[in-house]
Formats: structure tokens, sequence, C-alpha cells
């Protein structure tokens, strides 16, 4: 092994890079990712278990300048990879990425601030700390879905926002004979979406393809302060998506299932 295992804090999980990782086991990183994509498929399987508890898609810059494909590996991540090595190279690199990721976390644990002296300061001070911490997440994810969806068409997201293509999650889920929540549920099941802070946003790898189309909007919580939200809709793209992944898990749209209905 001839690299240092560097353990970072990505968006409150630590995460390890897949490069650092070839290099370590002395293996070929376009080899390491083949394998690593061999193991999403499978847990896409089972979109429950969150391909983004093993493993995180990223990019990187190379000598050239170009966007090539990484992957952040949580703690979970480097124990399926350790699993399929053998020999003193598993060895060493189980022992190292264990006590790498002990150490990062030993870390972060003493740079957490003692509670306050009485109960009740602790409380409120526990709350302040979590109201602060949900809304800049949220407001990462937000940027993050919003940067994603205008890499495609950057120039006319304005001109999108407005368009009468744009449908609702709502108008979408009618044509199912479903509420919109139970098609919101079902769609984090598939591994579509995920839920934060009372806000549905796509997972990351679904931010470029043009499905949806996203502006903030201003709002007044019910304390009277002002924040913002995401307002998300879906292109007829989007919508062709959906209609597929559901068809392919036999959920299909109220006409289709009329039609299914009189051939029988």
């Amino acid at each position: 092994m001839t690299k240092e295992l560097q353990v970072i804090n990505h968006e409150g999980q630590l995460v390890t890079d897949s490069r650092d990782i070839a290099e370590m086991v002395d293996k070929r990183h376009d080899h390491l990712l083949r394998d690593i994509k061999g193991y999403i498929k499978v847990l896409e399987e089972n979109p429950i278990l969150g391909t983004h508890n093993f493993f995180i898609e990223s990019t990187y810059k190379s000598s050239q300048n170009k966007d090539l494909t990484c992957y952040l590996l949580t703690k979970k991540g480097c124990d399926m990879v350790a699993n399929k090595m053998t020999g003193k190279k598993g060895i060493l690199f189980t022992a190292t990425y264990v006590t790498k990721f002990e150490e990062m976390e030993n870390a972060l644990k003493s740079q957490t601030p003692s509670l306050p002296s009485t109960y009740k300061e602790a409380l409120q001070a526990l709350l302040i700390e979590v109201e602060k911490n949900e809304h800049l997440v949220l407001e990462n994810k937000q940027k993050e879905q919003l940067i994603g969806e205008m890499k495609p068409k950057a120039d006319y997201t304005d001109k999108i926002l407005n368009s009468k293509g744009l449908v609702t999650i709502t108008q979408i889920a009618k044509d199912y004979g479903m509420s919109a929540r139970k098609m919101n549920s079902m769609l984090y099941k598939l591994g579509i979406q995920y839920n934060q802070s009372g806000q549905w946003l796509l997972y990351s790898k679904h931010h470029d393809k043009g499905f949806t189309h996203s502006r903030t909007i201003d709002i007044t919580r019910t304390d009277g302060s002002p924040d913002t939200r995401l307002n998300t809709k879906w292109t007829q793209k989007g919508r062709l998506f959906l209609y597929d992944v559901l068809k392919q898990n036999d959920v299909l749209p109220m006409i289709e299932q009329d039609k299914q209905n009189e051939i029988a």
C-alpha cells in the first residue's frame, strides 16, 4: 500500500475516495469502478437498502481537465469492497479503513460542544442546532438539484419553467388513480427521490437528465420567519421516465388499466 487513506466528512457522512482505495491496493481505478458498479446494480434491486448508504457517485478533473467518474465510499461501502479481497492486501486494507474511519469519528466527537448545565437549556440549544443543520442541509440539496437540472439547457431555464409542458406530481399521480402522497412514497421505494425536511428531492444521478425543473420560492414559516422552498415540476421527458419505471414494476396508468380490463 503506497497511499494513506483519507476519510472526509461529505454532507454529514464519512467517506473515502475510490481513487485512494485503488492506489492503496494496487488496483486499476477503472477495474475498481467496474466492481462498484456491479455492487450498485445488485443493490438497486432492493431500493430500500439505498445505494447512497454504500456508494456516492462523484467526479474529478483529469490532467486533461475532463470530468471523470469516481465514487465516495462509506464505511459500509468499504466493507463490501474489502469482503471481495483476500490475502495480505485485504487484511491491510480492512485494518486501514477501519482505523481511519474510527479516527475521524473520534475527531468529530471531540469537536462537539458540551451541553448546557440545565435540562431546559440543553433542549433549547439542541432545538436551535437541529433546525440550523436541517436548514443548511436542505439549502445545499436544493442548490444541487437546481444546478444539476440547469446543465442540459441553462439558457432556456426561465422559458422552460413557465412552459405548459411541466406537470406537478399531483397531476401525474391522478393519471394512475392515486394520491400525490402515495406516488411520492412509491418513487422513494423505487430509488428515484428521497425526503429531506419534508421536501421530495431527486437522487443526484437523475439531476442532469432533464426530468424535472425547479425554482426556489419565498415562504413564511408558521412562526412568522421567512424561508425558501423548492418548487419542483416534471417535464414530459420526466413523465415518460416515470411511466417506463412504473410499468417495469407493474404499475400502469388508469387508461391502460381500463384497456387491460376490456381485454380480460
